[in-house]
């Protein structure tokens, strides 16, 4: 909802699950070999657990294959497991459907080993995976919140201390989810990219003061005080994430309060920040939340996600939101010719063991 690029700065970040699922059915094998086959792509991958030498392809199955061989590094030794995969998260669209696999995965293959599931220790696994396998340098938001979603919540987690609060949601007011329909090629190398400025301003400031582990142990006022020397590019990216942490918390208070003007606000300054000083993101995002910003109802729009495409989140007053769906629709086709799909979401529990007999 808000708090974005903070997670892999120790920063605060506010996020909430949503009701779209990555189904996965799990049967035990009598080797060491995960078959997996995925109904979204009508494509079937097998991997050894014993591979001695495993390696990432830049496919859909190192999001499993990596979460498998981090829990094997881990001290888990699993069993062979025939998985078949559906998921319902758009793919490439900033929804979070590589952690959404990766979370399901890794319980999938600790279930279908007879292991028992630690949340925590799965939300730190996945992340790894997504870090040193896949080689996307992601903070941990997107899979603890597919750990640890709340029905009818947002949660406020503290990256550094992994410490959360559960925030109820406004009953009167919807998240709206826009889906642009684009997804810019460039995305994950700028997301990396990202990351190193980070870390180059972080350099900067532990020279003179070495507790600073992370941006988040930096102010606005010690930002302007002692930046002035920085880069003007590092300098912005730097202003973004000091800032947005500020808004996270901020954002708290709104709720609690029930201020969703106030909110809202938050959202749209968070987008403000992310197109003009951390640059991610791209015409079409911006079309969209001008769009939002014009229709009754509407408390605040933003860019959710990596960026350089995906998706809107909004939140909209429950009585607008035929309205809401409609105007942004036919403004944005009109204006790019795309058809956007739009997704009227509550926040929902995170992963979970269903029992059954699916047949996808």
């Amino acid at each position: 909802m808000i708090g974005e690029h903070t997670d892999y700065n120790d920063g605060f970040v506010m996020p909430a699950a949503i009701g779209f699922s990555t189904w996965i059915t799990s049967a035990p094998r009598d080797d060491r070999t995960v078959s997996l086959f995925s109904e979204n792509f009508s494509e079937r991958v097998e991997f050894e657990l014993d591979d001695q030498n495993p390696r990432a392809r830049g496919h859909w199955s190192d999001y499993v294959k990596g979460v498998a061989i981090t829990l094997e590094r881990a001290g888990y030794r699993l069993r062979g497991a025939e998985l078949r995969i559906r998921s319902e998260v758009p793919i490439g669209s900033g929804l979070s459907s590589s952690a959404a696999l990766e979370v399901a995965s890794g319980y999938a293959l600790l279930t279908n080993s007879a292991m028992t599931v630690d949340r925590m220790e799965l939300a730190k696994i996945c992340q790894r995976a997504e870090n040193e396998f896949v080689g996307l340098r992601s903070g941990i938001m997107d899979q603890f919140i597919s750990c640890h979603g709340q029905a009818g919540k947002a949660l406020l987690l503290d990256c550094r201390s992994l410490e959360y609060k559960p925030i109820p949601l406004p009953e009167d007011a919807r998240l709206a989810i826009c889906n642009t329909m684009v997804k810019h090629s460039l995305a994950t190398g700028e997301y990396n990219t990202r990351r190193l400025e980070c870390e180059a301003a972080v350099y900067y400031f532990a020279q003179s003061r070495p507790n600073v582990r992370a941006l988040r142990d930096i102010t606005e006022v010690e930002l302007e005080l002692y930046g002035s020397d920085l880069p003007e590019v590092i300098y912005r990216r730097s202003r973004h994430i000091i800032t947005e942490n500020a808004r996270v918390l901020a954002a708290d208070v709104a709720l609690e309060k029930g201020d969703l003007a106030a909110f809202g606000q938050l959202m749209n300054d968070s987008h403000r920040s992310l197109r003009d000083d951390y640059e991610v993101s791209c015409k079409e995002l911006d079309l969209m939340v001008d769009l939002a910003r014009q229709v009754r109802g509407v408390y605040g729009a933003r860019m959710t996600g990596g960026g350089f495409g995906g998706c809107t989140v909004n939140l909209v007053a429950a009585e607008n939101l035929e309205e809401f769906k409609e105007a942004v629709a036919q403004g944005y086709e009109t204006a790019t010719g795309i058809a956007p799909e739009i997704y009227v979401c509550s926040a929902a529990e995170g992963v979970e063991e269903v029992m059954g007999d699916f047949r996808f």
